[in-house]
C-alpha cells in the first residue's frame, strides 16, 4: 500500500470507488510523500491539507452510501498559484500578491470539485507567469525532480514538478507561450495547452488575455482526457469560451492507425535543436515510420519572427493588466501615511521582482504615442500570418511534430543574468499560442546525462483529439508512463 503515490489519477479513482482504499488514507499518505519529497523540489507555495482532508471523509461517506460521485473522485490536484481558490493565498508567486485570499473559485475549480477531485494546494511558478525556468519566484526556485540541480522548466514548473515527482497523479497549469509544455518537457511528463477558448479563463490571474489558456499536466494521457473532459466547455463569465460540447477519449492503437494521420515534420526546427534533442526527436519519427504513420517532412516559414511578435504582444497586455495591482483592491499591509500619491505608487509596485518590472516597462513602451504602430501593429500583423502559414499546413497535414524545446534543462542559476537567451527559449512553444491552436508535450526520452527532452504535436483549432492519439500511440509504445526519477 506504501507506493499508492505511484498510481494514476484515473487508478486511485477507481481504487477508491471500489473501496479497495479509502479516499481518507491516500490522501494521508500522499502528505508523507509530500512532506518528505517538496522539501528538494520546492514545488509548492502553499498546502491545503485540512480541507482535503475533510473532503476526502465526505467522499468516503458518498462511496459507502452509494450515493453518485463524479469522474475524478478523491483524485489529488495541484493548482498553478495564478489560479483562484476561494479561501486560499493566490500569490502568484510575488510578494505583492503574498497575503492574497481569493474570494472566490476560478471557473475551472469549481468544475473540478463538481467532479469530487481534491484540491492539494498552491504550485510554485515564475511570478506572474513570466519565465521559463520557474527561478522567477518569490518563493524560490523549483527544482527539477530528475536532477535537482536543474530547473524545472516555467512558467508552470511547480505544477510539472508536483506531477513528475510522484507527489500528486495531476495538476492544473496556464500556457502563456508554453508554460505548460516547457515544464513538461523538462521534467517528462505530459502537458497539454487546449485550443484558446475551450477551457474558462475565468478565475485566472490574467498576464496577457489573448494567449493564455489553463490546461492539465499528468504522467497518463488517459488522466490528461480526464481533465479535459471535466473543465472543457462554456462559460458565462467568459467571453472568449467557445460554445461546444467536448467528449474526448482514449482510442485504441489499431483505431488510432486506422485513421492514417498525416504528420508534418518541422524538419527546419529540429535540425536548430540541440543535438541530443535532435536525435530524440528523429527516433521518435522512425517509430512512427516503422508502424506505417504517413510522415512527411515541411517547415514553417516567419517563426524567426514570431518570437519578436510573441513578446511584443505578451509584454503589452501585461502592462495593462498588472496596472490593477495598486495595493488599493488587494496586495500586502503597508501604510500610505506619509506618501504622497507618486512616492507610494512607486513604492508598492518596487515589489515586483525584476522580470515583471522589466516586462511592463516594455510593454508601456511599445504602447506608448509614437511607437504603436511601429512595433504592437507590426506583432499583430505578424501574428496574422503565423496562423495564415498554419492553416495552409493543416490543409497538408492533420498533425505538426516538432522539440518542445531547442535545448535540455540547464542549472539553476545559469542563465538568471541573461534574460534574452531565456526568451529565445520559448521560440518553438510559443507559435501555438499566437495562432491559438492545441499543442502537447509528451516524454520523448532522455539525455546522456539523464536530462528530460520532450515532443511536441501540434494540430488545428479544436483538434485536440488528433493529438491525444499520436500521444496514446508513443505512452503505449514507450509506456512513458512507467518513467520515474528516483527521488
Amino acid at each position: 500500500m506504501s507506493d499508492l503515490y505511484k498510481l494514476s489519477g484515473y487508478e486511485v479513482s477507481q481504487k477508491i470507488k471500489n473501496q479497495e482504499i479509502s479516499a481518507e488514507e491516500y490522501i494521508n499518505l500522499i502528505y508523507e510523500r509530500i512532506t518528505k519529497i517538496d522539501k528538494q523540489i520546492n514545488s509548492f507555495i502553499s498546502k491545503n491539507f485540512e480541507s482535503t482532508l475533510l473532503k476526502a471523509k465526505q467522499i468516503d461517506k458518498k462511496v459507502k452510501n452509494n450515493e453518485k460521485t463524479g469522474r475524478l473522485l478523491g483524485i489529488p490536484i495541484g493548482i498553478k498559484d495564478n489560479i483562484s481558490v476561494l479561501g486560499l493565498k493566490t500569490t502568484c508567486a510575488s510578494k505583492i500578491l503574498k497575503e492574497y485570499v481569493s474570494p472566490y473559485n476560478a471557473t475551472v475549480i469549481d468544475l473540478l470539485e463538481k467532479q469530487d477531485a481534491l484540491i492539494i494546494g498552491k504550485m510554485n511558478m515564475d511570478e506572474f507567469g513570466m519565465g521559463s525556468s520557474s527561478e522567477l519566484s518569490h518563493y524560490g526556485a523549483v527544482h527539477n525532480p530528475w536532477n535537482i540541480e536543474y530547473v524545472a522548466g516555467g512558467s508552470s514548473g511547480g505544477s510539472a514538478a508536483v506531477v513528475s515527482s510522484l507527489q500528486v497523479p495531476v495538476a492544473l497549469g496556464s500556457d502563456t507561450g508554453g508554460s505548460i509544455r516547457c515544464p513538461s518537457s523538462f521534467c517528462s511528463v505530459i502537458g497539454m495547452k487546449p485550443t484558446y477558448g475551450t477551457v474558462s479563463r475565468y478565475g485566472l490571474v490574467s498576464y496577457s488575455n489573448s494567449l493564455e489558456q489553463i490546461g492539465p499536466i499528468a504522467r497518463t494521457v488517459y488522466d490528461i482526457v480526464l481533465i479535459l473532459n471535466t473543465i472543457c466547455g462554456h462559460d458565462l463569465s467568459d467571453d472568449t469560451s467557445i460554445n461546444k460540447q467536448f467528449d474526448f477519449t482514449i482510442n485504441s492503437i489499431d483505431n488510432i492507425l486506422s485513421k492514417n494521420y498525416k504528420i508534418g515534420i518541422i524538419s527546419n526546427l529540429i535540425d536548430s535543436s540541440e543535438n541530443q534533442v535532435a536525435r530524440a526527436i528523429n527516433k521518435k519519427i522512425e517509430k512512427l515510420k516503422d508502424y506505417g504513420f504517413n510522415v512527411q517532412e515541411t517547415s514553417i516559414n516567419y517563426s524567426d519572427f514570431a518570437l519578436a511578435a510573441y513578446y511584443i504582444i505578451a509584454t503589452a497586455e501585461a502592462s495593462s493588466n498588472l496596472s490593477r495591482f495598486d495595493n488599493i483592491r488587494y496586495g500586502f499591509d503597508f501604510s500610505p501615511e506619509g506618501y504622497e500619491w507618486n512616492s507610494y505608487s512607486s513604492h508598492v509596485r518596487s515589489n515586483f521582482g525584476e522580470e515583471v518590472k522589466r516586462r511592463i516597462l516594455v510593454g508601456s513602451f511599445v504602447l506608448s504615442a509614437g511607437y504603436y504602430g511601429k512595433y504592437y501593429l507590426k506583432a499583430q500583423k505578424i501574428r496574422n500570418i503565423i496562423k495564415n502559414e498554419f492553416n495552409k499546413l493543416f490543409k497538408l497535414f492533420d498533425i505538426l511534430l516538432l522539440p518542445t524545446m531547442p535545448i535540455l534543462p540547464f542549472k539553476i542559476g545559469e542563465k538568471g543574468s541573461k534574460p534574452l537567451e531565456l526568451y529565445n527559449l520559448d521560440i518553438y512553444t510559443i507559435l501555438a499560442n499566437l495562432s491559438g491552436i492545441p499543442a502537447i508535450s509528451i516524454p520523448a526520452g532522455f539525455s546522456k546525462d539523464g536530462l528530460p527532452i520532450g515532443l511536441q504535436l501540434l494540430s488545428n483549432e479544436l483538434n485536440e483529439q488528433k493529438l491525444l492519439d499520436v500521444a496514446t500511440f508513443f505512452e503505449k509504445d514507450d509506456k512513458f508512463n512507467e518513467w520515474n526519477p528516483k527521488i
